[in-house]
């Protein structure tokens, strides 16, 4: 090993290849979406519902688990919050779905 080789730039191999293939999203060099959402790359209304029922589980899961936290504690107050909350996610998730069902094809 000589000293040479230590000095050459890592990436200038790298560099010098040209694109592997046509970008799947025109302008984002690489063709990755950037982002999940309905006009980013996602395909399929299947894959954006399944997103919204994840994220509404999760949330769900979340809320739930601050209402027994508080409702032990006897903050009424913050457990109010916590059924507002999840009245938000609900109404996101009606959104999401509404949103997948009804997207337009290019």
């Amino acid at each position: 090993m000589t000293g040479k080789e230590d000095d050459r730039d890592p990436w200038e191999e790298f560099d010098s290849l040209g694109p592997g293939m046509p970008d799947r999203v025109p302008g984002q060099p690489g063709g990755e979406p950037h982002g999940f959402g309905f006009r980013t790359g996602v395909r399929s209304a299947r894959v954006a519902v399944g997103f919204a029922v994840y994220a509404l589980a999760l949330g769900t899961i979340l809320v739930l688990t601050g209402c027994v936290f508080f409702v032990a504690r006897q903050q009424w107050l913050l457990a109010a919050l916590m059924v507002l909350i999840e009245a938000v996610f609900v109404f996101s998730f009606t959104r999401l779905v509404a949103q997948a069902r009804h997207r337009r094809t290019r």
